[in-house]
């Protein structure tokens, strides 16, 4: 006699970071509706306490808390049975302003949340993928993770690390059965531009911006930042997690996606202008802001 029943299959698992807004909240959503089992996760207690009431199995990470990161890690693997087929790691923040004047502690604390913690999650994860011989490791980098712009340091150099991580990371992982695909955003609709200035408080401040250098222009691009505008290239979220749907769930997934059309053009002009024109563009491009 034959079983005509049909075989349960367990729902994909997925950590994604990053989840209190924007990216990482519109990523677990969209992800839950395809049918992933997602463990969305965030950095303020509160906000975990809101996906956990919206139905999420969440748990609070911070990744400049390797305490966090290290619970949240065994938390999902416990959950899973040791399993999970993949992790986004996604929400990083930017300290507006001339290398000149970013404070060392500044630049310490950005690589802690926009680069080490990632390390360190990834590292507890791929052993249980390994086991598995499968798996997905997603990095959402940025545009400024391919070119550099002034006032802009502090966060490039981290995604600038990110993308060398990234692609080494790819390169010791061949064979396994794991997967490594870096999602690289330009001008997304999120709190990130306010984030922005909440840094440039915290760590330049007023004492700060007076005293440097670059006061006028700080003043010329706060006011720009504060006005809300959107620009005419700016995406909503969910076109971030389009590229995440291809890259967790295609057999063959990509190396890299680009996301918003400055995104492309950037990655065209570092590929075909010298260094001193790639300089000038970028120069431009930024004066263009202020």
């Amino acid at each position: 006699m034959t079983d005509h029943s049909e075989r349960f299959v367990a729902p994909r698992s997925i950590l994604i970071t990053g989840c209190s807004s924007g990216i990482g909240a519109s990523a677990a959503h969209i992800m839950r509706g395809r049918n992933w089992r997602v463990f969305p996760t965030a950095r303020k207690p509160e906000d975990v306490e809101r996906l956990v009431d919206q139905g999420f199995e969440a748990f609070r990470l911070d990744y400049e808390d390797p305490d966090s990161i290290k619970a949240a890690a065994e938390w999902v693997l416990e959950r899973t049975d040791g399993r999970l087929d993949a992790v986004f790691n996604n929400g990083a923040y930017a300290i507006p302003g001339a290398l000149e004047d970013i404070p060392t502690d500044a630049m310490r604390s950005l690589f802690e949340a926009n680069f080490f913690g990632w390390h360190d999650l990834t590292r507890y994860l791929i052993p249980a993928m390994r086991a598995q011989k499968a798996g997905r490791i997603v990095q959402c980098s940025s545009v400024l993770g391919l070119v550099a712009m002034k006032y802009r340091g502090a966060y490039t150099a981290s995604k600038f690390a990110l993308e060398a991580y990234s692609d080494t990371l790819r390169q010791e992982l061949s064979g396994s059965g794991i997967h490594v695909s870096l999602i690289e955003p330009g001008p997304i609709d999120t709190r990130f531009t306010q984030n922005a200035l909440d840094n440039f408080d915290r760590w330049i401040g007023t004492d700060g911006l007076t005293a440097s250098v670059h006061e006028k222009i700080y003043l010329k691009r706060r006011a720009r930042m504060e006005s809300g505008e959107p620009g005419p290239f700016k995406l909503a979220p969910e076109s971030v997690v389009s590229r995440l749907i291809h890259a967790v769930e295609a057999r063959r997934p990509k190396e890299r996606y680009h996301v918003t059309i400055p995104t492309r053009v950037m990655a065209v002009a570092r590929r075909v202008l010298s260094t001193r024109m790639l300089d000038r563009f970028c120069i431009r491009a930024a004066d263009r802001e202020e």
